[in-house]
């Protein structure tokens, strides 16, 4: 089972990735991310392209330009992650073949994204908007649209998040920091799961 959860791996190394990655997806997390601005991040997406790219989702985040696009395509990558939302970024992604999900906070820009043809939203910073924020979103938004939170989200919160409709996570620091041993990730990451599984109702 692929939960829309989308492990954040933000200034994590070439050198520590691989046993990082193969941590989450032994506790059921199979959508990763390497955000651009981590040390060396195009070798770290090549490395986990090349060992775990058919058995899960490999892309990057903070995905800013369309040149980004091309290169994280050019690695065999298959999800492009932005904090913003830039029409350029979404269509570049699409034309790729790549899952785009780009950043928003607002209305309009939801629905900026969706006409671009992006296939998720990213709620970022998802603690300034709440869950609140995220539930009003919710009622204008199309169902068919997955909405993940970005930026707040706890495995003890991850219920009331689900109530007010998000559809997926991207987990940051609660699950990796930079030098965090791959056997702490395993933990949080069974947590997560744990949590997700529950709030869900897996």
């Amino acid at each position: 089972m692929s939960r829309p959860i989308i492990a954040i791996l933000r200034g994590i190394t070439p050198d520590e990735v691989e046993p990082v990655a193969a941590s989450l997806i032994a506790a059921g997390i199979d959508r990763i991310e390497v955000p651009l601005n981590s040390p060396d991040a195009l070798d770290s997406v090549r490395r986990l392209v090349d060992r775990f790219g058919e058995r899960a989702l490999i892309g990057a985040g903070t995905v800013l330009s369309p040149e980004d696009v091309l290169r994280v395509a050019g690695l065999g990558a298959r999800l492009a992650v932005s904090p913003d939302c830039n029409e350029e970024v979404i269509a570049a992604s699409k034309a790729q073949g790549l899952v785009s999900v780009p950043g928003i906070f607002t209305a309009t820009e939801c629905f900026r994204a969706i006409r671009a043809g992006a296939d998720g939203l990213k709620l970022f910073p998802a603690s300034l908007a709440g869950p609140a924020g995220l539930q009003a979103l919710r009622a204008v938004l199309p169902s068919t649209v997955p909405v993940y939170a970005v930026g707040g989200a706890e495995p003890d919160s991850l219920a009331v998040w689900q109530r007010a409709g998000a559809d997926g996570f991207g987990i940051g620091t609660a699950l990796y920091r930079p030098g965090r041993a791959a056997s702490d990730v395993a933990d949080r990451a069974r947590r997560l799961v744990t949590a997700f599984d529950a709030a869900y109702g897996v």
